[in-house]
C-alpha cells in the first residue's frame, strides 16, 4: 500500500463544529494507518468559533492554533501535519491547500472577496482550491453552488455526506475530468462520527456509517507543497478507510452511480 493522508480535518481550537483538539488526532490517525493530515478548519467566513470582533492579526493567530498544536505533537513521529482551509462563500465550500499563516495575514480584506478574487488569490500565492462536498445538503442550506471556473478539483469522496450526494459528486467531476480528492470532514473520532450520522438518518441500512476517507500516494508527503503537486499530477487515488481497508471510490458503486437527484437548487456561477 501507499502512503495515506486525510485531506479534510476540522479541530475544536478553531472550527465551531469541531470536537477534537489538534494534538489528539495525532496518533488516532496514525494508529488508523494514516501517514498525515491536513488541518482545513472552517474559517471566518464558515463555522468558526473564532471570535469576530477582534482585530484581524489575532483572529489568524487564533485561527491556527488547532494546526499548530497538531505539527508539535507530531514532532518526531514521522507523520506529516499540513495547513488548509475550508473557505466558505454561500454555502459552497473550498479546501485552500498551499497558502499559509502568512498569506492570511497579509489579506485583511480576504473576507470581502469574490470566488473569482479569492482564486486569483490562493494561484498567486502558489495554492489551489477544491471544492468540498459539491452536493452537499443540509437543513440549513437552500441551494447547491457549483461554480467549475474557479476550483482546480472537487472532492467526490466526503465520509460525512449520503451516497447519492457523492455519486452526483463523482459524476460531476468525470464529466468535466476535475482532479478528484476524498476526506473524512472528521470532526470528531469516527466512533462518535458513527453515532451522530445515524442520529442524523445518514445511510441507514449500509455498512459504511464508520468509514473515513483519504487520498493514497506513491510517495511520501512531508510538506503541503509536495501534496498540492502530488494532487494536481493526479498521483493521489481517493480512497474509503474501513478499518484497515482502504478502497478505491471508483470501485464502489454507491459513490459513484447517481441513485437520485439532488433535492436543493442547482445555481451555476
Amino acid at each position: 500500500m501507499g502512503y495515506l493522508y486525510e485531506t479534510h480535518l476540522h479541530t475544536l481550537e478553531a472550527s465551531a463544529c469541531g470536537k477534537v483538539a489538534g494534538a489528539d488526532y495525532v496518533d488516532y490517525m496514525r494508529n488508523k494507518g494514516y501517514s498525515g493530515m491536513v488541518v482545513t478548519d472552517h474559517f471566518f467566513n464558515g463555522n468558526s468559533c473564532i471570535p469576530g470582533e477582534l482585530p484581524w492579526n489575532e483572529r489568524v493567530e487564533l485561527y491556527t492554533k488547532g494546526f499548530e498544536h497538531a505539527l508539535a505533537a507530531a514532532e518526531g513521529k514521522d507523520f506529516s501535519v499540513l495547513f488548509g482551509i475550508e473557505y466558505n462563500f454561500e454555502g459552497d465550500e473550498f479546501l485552500l491547500y498551499g497558502v499559509d499563516k502568512d498569506w492570511l495575514l497579509s489579506l485583511p480584506e480576504l473576507l470581502s472577496c469574490s470566488r473569482e478574487e479569492v482564486f486569483r488569490l490562493v494561484h498567486q500565492a502558489g495554492g489551489i482550491m477544491i471544492q468540498a462536498h459539491p452536493y452537499r445538503e443540509r437543513g440549513y442550506l437552500t441551494a447547491i453552488h457549483l461554480t467549475p471556473s474557479v476550483c482546480d478539483g472537487i472532492e467526490i469522496y466526503n465520509s460525512g455526506n449520503r451516497d447519492y450526494q457523492n455519486a452526483l459528486a463523482y459524476q460531476y467531476g468525470k464529466e468535466r475530468d476535475f482532479i478528484a480528492t476524498s476526506g473524512s470532514d472528521i470532526h470528531f473520532f469516527p466512533e462518535e462520527q458513527a453515532g451522530h450520522s445515524r442520529s442524523m438518518g445518514y445511510r441507514e441500512g449500509n455498512l459504511h456509517l464508520d468509514a473515513m476517507g483519504g487520498m493514497e500516494f506513491p510517495e511520501k508527503i512531508t510538506s503541503i507543497q509536495e501534496f498540492r503537486d502530488a494532487v494536481m499530477r493526479r498521483d493521489g487515488l481517493p480512497v474509503m478507510v474501513l478499518g484497515k481497508e482502504r478502497i478505491p471510490i471508483s470501485s464502489l458503486p454507491e459513490e459513484c452511480e447517481v441513485s437520485q437527484g439532488p433535492t436543493l437548487p442547482v445555481i451555476w456561477h
